[in-house]
């Protein structure tokens, strides 16, 4: 009874965090958060943007890992809700192998627990929750296309109970031949659960998610315009709302055109100098899910900023979740080369 009390508390904090109904049907489901300031104020993901500055981005998609990020280190951290935190870490460097690698650490740490029974009685005693993945991105190109997989171990640690799994992402883009007009196509977390919690617990998937995204650069404006569909592997995101009359229970699903934003993050981004962006984006998804009819306010949409001070790249990213708060996301990227050269 313990044990299923601790996963199930621990499930529970991960679930808004996975956006919706979509979360909580799967383990490892830190996974699927945000960790970049920049694709937080994106909307929460974008896997098809065209920058060689930000190694941040081979982490939606591991066919962005560039030639040109070497020697790149990204940190990434959050201050999320009720003591829980999470970040990425990741370092680009040279190999005499063919292609580019790079290699970064994905966690979340829950916090510190009070031990209980499952009669409610403490016992005095603290435990710690936590998740990690290692990551390992290799990419190369074919002419105008660029193909990558990241290889992710996981450790999952729940108190005393432990788990272990294996997931890889795999992503193809195409690049127009000025660079604008981005399309990928990204198959994320592709993998098992190797051991489960506990003897004679059956395993449990892992949030895999297909998306494709384009991007677009307008020539003679300061303007990118980014949209990625997520989820494709599942049309219905959403259960049938139901309507009880008195008599009887009436259940409406969605139509066509409201299942369909529900797959769908759009983004913006400014670029009014190469050293300064804004950026704003919106979730239909997570406005549905978690907004509040009597408000709606903002939820579901995210904005953002983002500066580059010599070597240094600073990414702030604000994406309103629920009318309960914001999180609020920081990207700090360093280029660690010696003759070190702006461009995209």
């Amino acid at each position: 009874m313990r044990k299923l009390i601790i996963l199930i508390i621990l499930q529970a904090l991960v679930y808004p965090m996975a956006f919706g109904q979509i979360g909580g049907e799967n383990t490892y489901d830190f996974m699927s958060l945000t960790n970049s300031a920049r694709m937080a104020a994106f909307g929460g993901n974008q896997v098809a943007i065209n920058d060689s500055l930000d190694l941040n981005v081979s982490y939606n998609n591991p066919s962005l890992l560039k030639p040109d990020m070497k020697n790149q280190l990204a940190i990434n951290y959050v201050d999320y809700f009720a003591g829980v935190n999470y970040g990425y870490a990741a370092y680009s460097f040279g190999t005499p192998l063919p292609g580019n690698i790079a290699v970064g650490m994905h966690y979340i740490n829950y916090g510190k627990f009070v031990e209980a029974l499952a009669t409610g009685e403490k016992t005095g005693a603290t435990f710690n929750a936590a998740e990690y993945a290692l990551n390992i991105i290799w990419s190369n190109n074919y002419k105008q296309f660029t193909y990558g997989i990241n290889l992710k171990p996981i450790l999952s640690s729940f108190e005393s109970y432990q788990s272990i799994g294996f997931a890889a992402d795999l992503g193809i883009t195409h690049f127009s031949k000025n660079q604008n007009t981005v399309v990928a196509l990204v198959a994320r977390n592709i993998g098992t659960q190797i051991t489960t919690y506990y003897d004679g617990a059956q395993k449990e998937s892992i949030p895999f998610d297909l998306q494709f995204g384009i991007s677009q650069k307008l020539a003679h404006a300061p303007i990118r315009l980014a949209a990625t569909m997520q989820h494709l592997q599942k049309w219905d995101l959403a259960k049938p709302t139901e309507d009880n009359t008195g008599s009887s229970t009436v259940y409406t699903e969605d139509k066509f055109t409201k299942k369909f934003m529900r797959h769908l993050l759009l983004g913006v981004e400014l670029l009014p100098s190469p050293n300064f962006t804004i950026r704003a984006g919106y979730n239909y998804q997570l406005r549905q899910e978690m907004k509040l009819d009597a408000k709606m306010s903002t939820v579901g949409f995210s904005w953002g900023f983002g500066f580059r001070i010599s070597r240094f790249a600073i990414n702030y990213g604000s994406a309103r979740y629920h009318l309960a708060g914001s999180s609020n996301l920081i990207s700090v990227a360093i280029n660690l080369n010696d003759g070190f050269r702006k461009g995209e």
